[in-house]
């Protein structure tokens, strides 16, 4: 018994140098995502952690209400899932440092812009989120729904604006290295 899987070990095991050999010689690679756990307890990391959990609870909070009744919020909402999901891809480019598989890419420069114009669009939305909430009628029950989004709103706003802030510090620094 202990020869037949013997022999059965190595047979897997050449069958995995051959299959690897396979995919070597049609020019393919493996690819190994590492976790950076680093990069969660990095300001950066924070922050788009707040985004993204102030990012959903915009959505879901005005996305539970009857908001088409009112136009302005149609905005909101595609803000808020807009940046939601853009921030949840670079969340886990960074979280999988995928983004240093794609070298061509300026990432602080990339930060730098995406964070900026979230930001400006979050306070528009906080914006619009609160006027609308004000014109609301104030006995329907989605009035405090509107009310949280804009004080989420809000604190995504800041959430952007400090990661814009920390990208900044990132790429001055790195041009004073070079």
């Amino acid at each position: 018994m202990e020869i037949d899987s013997e022999s059965r070990i190595d047979r897997s095991s050449a069958d995995r140098t051959s299959k690897s050999s396979n995919i070597e010689s049609l020019g393919l690679s493996h690819s190994k995502l590492a976790y950076d756990g680093n990069f969660i307890r990095s300001a950066c990391g924070m922050f788009m952690a707040g985004e993204i959990v102030f990012g959903l609870l915009v959505w879901t909070l005005i996305g539970g209400t009857e908001y088409l009744h009112v136009p302005a919020l149609g905005w909101v909402m595609f803000v808020s899932v807009l940046c939601w999901v853009l921030t949840v891809i670079l969340f886990l480019l960074y979280l999988t440092t995928a983004h240093t598989r794609i070298p061509q890419i300026p990432w602080t420069i990339l930060g730098i812009c995406f964070n900026g114009s979230a930001s400006v669009l979050y306070l528009t939305a906080a914006v619009v989120t609160g006027v609308s909430s004000n014109v609301a009628i104030r006995g329907r029950y989605y009035f405090i729904s509107w009310v949280a989004s804009t004080i989420f709103a809000s604190i995504a706003m800041v959430c952007y604006a400090g990661n814009t802030f920390v990208n900044y510090k990132s790429w001055r620094s790195k041009c004073e290295d070079t």
